[in-house]
């Protein structure tokens, strides 16, 4: 058992997904795990509980902080180190393994934590390479504020990243991600998400000095009517997603229908500011 480390997995009627996920993490590796939910009315809640989480319930203001922040700062774990977990997300034993010998390391305050893709539970090996900040020392950091009080029905961070202070390292061995966009909710849910990406893009001030490299280049990118286009070619021809033949196409379209809605989505944010001019 890692004695340094908490477990963090914030939900919403996450029933179906969240068995998997906390039964990959097992008994014997973090000191707690913490289901921080969003009055599920589904049974993702006592499930968390039979499994042996301990279950936070937020009810947002509508104001920062979010989700994972409202954690770090009203319910700050008494480990050294946080791992947030999507609940479609799945620890392996041997990234459990070298998640436990990265923070015996010194001197290093987060890790970037890189995940094998599943579609509908078929491993992708090509397309887009799926990495996240999601592992790092409790004290050392918060998810980026963004102003954006009252205007996203978005109650958690969605494409923030930790702001970490200190230096950051890198895990290999690969968490598992799983994607199934037959789920029912699915569509809904990322059209939520391309508003919300529509309106950070169109507030982004000229000192954007926190974004990362990819998130720079992403919202390069979304300027152009073609950006679903731009990514389905990277996605599945740049960066060999056809060699994961139907499943890759199917990944890589979506990746295409996802990115075209923020950028519709962009247009018609603009046109509504416009209008009320």
């Amino acid at each position: 058992m890692s004695n340094s480390l908490t477990i963090a997995i914030p939900t919403k009627n996450s029933a179906e997904r969240i068995v998997k996920c906390i039964q990959s993490i097992g008994n014997n590796f973090a000191i707690e795990i913490v289901v921080i939910d969003s009055q599920s009315t589904d049974k993702t809640a006592e499930i968390a509980i039979e499994l042996g989480a301990k279950v936070l319930q937020f009810h947002w203001n509508g104001k920062y902080p979010k989700k994972r922040n409202w954690f770090l700062m009203e319910n700050t774990p008494k480990t050294d180190w946080i791992l947030f977990l999507d609940d479609d997300e799945i620890l392996t034993e041997k990234s459990k393994l070298a998640i436990t010998k990265a923070i015996s390391q010194t001197g290093i305050n987060a890790f970037w934590l890189n995940y094998s893709v599943y579609n509908s539970d078929k491993k992708l090996n090509w397309g887009y390479p799926l990495k996240k900040l999601a592992l790092f020392k409790t004290d050392a950091g918060f998810f980026e504020k963004i102003e954006e009080d009252f205007w996203s029905s978005l109650d958690m961070e969605i494409h923030e990243h930790p702001i970490i202070n200190g230096p950051i390292g890198s895990i290999k061995e690969k968490l598992e991600h799983k994607v199934n966009f037959n789920e029912p909710g699915w569509q809904h849910k990322h059209l939520e998400y391309a508003k919300w990406e529509a309106k950070r893009f169109l507030n982004l001030s000229s000192n954007n000095k926190d974004l990362t490299i990819l998130q720079k280049i992403k919202y390069t990118i979304l300027k152009s009517p073609a950006a679903g286009f731009f990514f389905f070619l990277g996605s599945y021809i740049l960066l060999g997603g056809f060699m994961d033949g139907k499943n890759g196409l199917k990944y890589a379209y979506h990746k295409a229908c996802y990115f075209n809605w923020v950028y519709k989505a962009i247009q018609r944010e603009k046109y509504i500011g416009f209008e009320k001019k």
